[in-house]
Parts: structure tokens; C-alpha cells; sequence
């Protein structure tokens, strides 16, 4: 080779050299930023991520501490817009996914419980003795037996009674109207029954002994009296329920609580009489909550005409109401629940999908309640979000947040 092809070689090398050298010094002036935003066509890096752990975020790029891969920078633009999940048609079919659309409507507020039937302790009747006496007689009656009105539960012969009709009936013969009418206002407060005053003025006759009867028919609860033991005024003798009327006694869920309120028509169906539905009403909702169970009681009235509604018997019980308010709902496969947050696969154009974080309410026949993050005529994934849901977790796409309360599209 010639002198001069050397020297044309020697200057094309020492070229090359000063630009690489110079290339490289501009290279190592730019700010950390613009370097990032060069090499990754001028999009910013916030931080970077593990695919498999996708919630630990680093500083710098480098190999993953639990995978033996490169971490995934994950940028500012794709954040601002919002990632989307792509999905192939052929294959979400495969998957069996199933879409639902969200609806604005009523949610019927039926709810499904199990009731037990108690007596209404409302329809009580306490016997008492009205005076000192004794006790001379007792009806062949016992505790847990169903009684009819008047039925009688023992003869007390009541001296205090006797001394009084005694005067009674001196003073009606001597014919003294007023002292007549202050003999008879005695006998009243003597605690004697008018029935027997009127018995005793017609017979001419003292009445000592007295009759203790049911006032109502239903189940004698308590019967506190002997043959021969002596009663004070005022001492309880019998105790009788009636069974006109039960109550039933519900356990509701306090979540479920909210849609119930007094005078709700309520269905029962009780194993004892099958296929009969009985009627009723909710006619309280006590103000106590089981502290274990955390429910509610509810009250019941059901109508018992017939006496065959007895306490202790269990009922399926149905609580219904006939309209409600204008809702969001879809149905309850469709959330996602982690324990943190709610959040549904709302399903886009193109077979995209996004992951969407929404406010659920009121759960009833299968439908949840939305009461935000969500718009009437949206689709979700009703089936197959969980593994949407984690190839979205895999590919970092962050959860779409809820909006201000001012911007909930899901209110009714």
C-alpha cells in the first residue's frame, strides 16, 4: 500500500474516533431525564416492575430479586391514558367468558329467611286472687293445656266476701235505696266480680265461694294454686296466652336490615302445614342487635284463627316489597371482592378490557347494587374476570380508582 492510501486511512480512523469520543461526552452531559426519555422514545419511566410481583416498584432498572428476569419500566403516558387489557375473540370465547350489561332499574327487595314461630305477648291474660281466701277446689287443669274462654281453674271461698253480702242483703230488705246503693258500691271494692253481685241481689242468697275462670282462650302458661293453701290479694294464680295471633321471629343480617320496614308483607311457609303459605306483616324491628351473630330480630305478626300455629314451630319466611328506588345493579359474580377494594373487568371495544374499582351496595337474589364507579348500559365480565383479573396484575395495569363523589355515575 502506498504512503498516501496510509495516510487517508489514518485520518478517516482518527475521525471516527473524536466522534465517538464527543458523541459519548454529550451522552454523559444530559440530565438523568432526557437520557431515560431518548432511549424509550421520549417516554418517561415512573418506575420499574417485577411482571410476576407487579405491586414492588423500583427506582432502577436491573434483574428482578424474585425472577430471574429484567424488570419492566412502566411509563408516565400509559398511566395518564389508562392500560387495557387485549383479549383475542377466539380465545375469550374458549375461555367461556360471559359479559353482562349494567342496569338502571328497581331491585325487587325480596329476602329469604329462616323464622321460629313465639307467642304474642301481647295477647296475655294474668289471673289474681282479689281477696284473701283459701283455696277449696282445682280444675283438672295443667300447664301447656289449650284452654277455651271461661274456662274454670278453681272454686277460694272468700269469708271477707261472705260478711259483706250479708250486710248487702239486710240492707235490700229493709228496701233503703241509698244505703242499698253504698252496700253495693262495698262489695265492688271488695275486689267481688259484678257477675256475682248481681247473682247473689237476684238469689237472695250469700255467695262466698268465687270461681276463678279464663277471661281468654289460648295455652294456660303458669297454674300457681293447690287444694287447701291459703291466697292473698293480689297474689298470681294462672297465666293464660292466646293463640289468635303468633309472632315470628326473624334473624336478619344487619347488611340486609336496611330494606326492611314496618308493615312489609312477609310469606311463610312452615314444614308443618306444606305447601299452605301464610300471610303476615312486619310489625317491629327490634332496636337490639345480637353482638354475636350480628342480626337483627324481627317481628312477625301471622294471623292464627284456627288455634294450628303453635310456638316453637320453624317457618321459610320471605320478606317482599312491591317497588323500591332507581339502581345500578349487576349481577354479584361480576365483583371482584379482595378485601381491600371492589372492583369489576369493565369490558370496552375491540376486545379490551379494564379493570375498574366500584362501590357496591345492597346484594339480593344474585344482583349487587352499584352505587359507583360505574354507568347504566356498560358491559362487565360476569365470567372468567378472575383470570382477566390476573393477567392484568401480571402485565402491571393499574386499577381504574373511583371518581369524587360529585362525579359517581352510579347514583341513583
Amino acid at each position: 500500500m502506498s504512503r498516501q492510501a496510509w495516510s487517508v486511512c489514518l485520518l478517516v480512523g482518527a475521525t471516527l474516533g473524536l466522534g465517538l469520543l464527543g458523541g459519548y461526552w454529550l451522552a454523559t452531559q444530559r440530565p438523568d431525564g432526557e437520557a431515560n426519555a431518548g432511549t424509550s422514545g421520549e417516554r418517561k419511566a415512573l418506575y420499574w416492575y417485577d411482571p410476576m410481583f407487579p405491586q414492588q416498584q423500583f427506582d432502577q432498572p436491573g434483574k428482578s430479586p424474585f425472577m430471574d428476569m429484567q424488570l419492566v419500566p412502566r411509563y408516565a403516558d400509559a398511566t395518564a391514558t389508562g392500560e387495557t387489557l387485549s383479549i383475542d375473540p377466539a380465545l375469550a370465547q374458549n375461555l367461556g367468558m360471559r359479559l353482562a350489561t349494567v342496569i338502571r332499574g328497581e331491585l325487587a327487595a325480596s329476602l329469604d329467611v329462616v323464622g321460629v314461630l313465639a307467642f304474642n305477648e301481647r295477647d296475655v291474660a294474668v289471673i289474681q286472687a282479689r281477696s284473701n281466701g283459701f283455696v277449696e277446689r282445682v280444675y283438672a287443669h295443667a300447664p301447656g293445656d289449650v284452654l277455651a274462654a271461661n274456662a274454670p281453674l278453681a272454686d277460694l271461698l272468700v269469708p271477707e266476701w261472705a260478711a259483706a253480702q250479708e250486710e248487702f242483703l239486710a240492707l235490700k230488705r229493709i228496701g233503703d235505696a241509698a244505703l242499698l246503693a253504698a252496700a253495693r258500691q262495698r262489695l265492688r271494692l271488695t275486689g267481688m266480680p259484678a257477675a256475682l253481685i248481681a247473682q247473689v241481689e237476684r238469689s237472695g242468697k250469700t255467695q262466698p265461694i268465687t270461681t276463678l275462670t279464663t277471661p281468654i282462650g289460648g295455652v294456660l302458661q303458669a297454674l300457681d294454686v293447690r287444694a287447701g293453701m291459703t291466697v292473698a290479694a293480689g297474689q298470681t294464680l294462672a297465666r293464660v296466652n292466646g293463640l289468635g295471633s303468633v309472632w315470628l321471629s326473624l334473624a336478619v343480617a344487619e347488611s340486609q336490615a336496611g330494606s326492611i320496614v314496618p308493615g312489609q308483607a312477609v310469606q311463610a311457609r312452615l314444614p308443618a302445614f306444606a305447601g299452605e303459605v301464610l300471610a303476615g306483616t312486619v310489625s317491629a324491628i327490634l332496636p337490639q342487635t345480637n353482638p354475636d351473630s350480628r342480626t337483627l330480630q324481627v317481628r312477625v305478626e301471622l294471623p292464627n284463627p284456627e288455634g294450628r300455629l303453635r310456638p316453637g314451630l320453624t317457618a321459610q319466611v320471605r320478606l317482599n316489597r312491591s317497588s323500591g328506588p332507581q339502581v345500578l345493579w349487576v349481577p354479584s359474580e361480576a365483583v371482584i371482592r379482595t378485601g381491600r377494594r371492589a372492583l369489576v373487568m369493565l369490558a370496552e371495544d375491540a376486545g379490551r378490557y379494564r379493570p375498574v374499582e366500584v362501590q357496591p351496595g345492597l346484594e339480593q337474589d344474585g344482583r349487587t347494587v352499584v352505587l359507583r364507579g360505574l354507568q347504566a348500559g356498560q358491559q362487565v365480565v360476569a365470567s372468567g374476570q378472575f383470570l382477566l383479573d390476573s393477567e392484568a396484575s401480571l402485565k402491571g395495569i393499574e386499577v381504574v380508582p373511583l371518581a369524587p363523589e360529585a362525579e359517581a355515575g352510579g347514583q341513583p
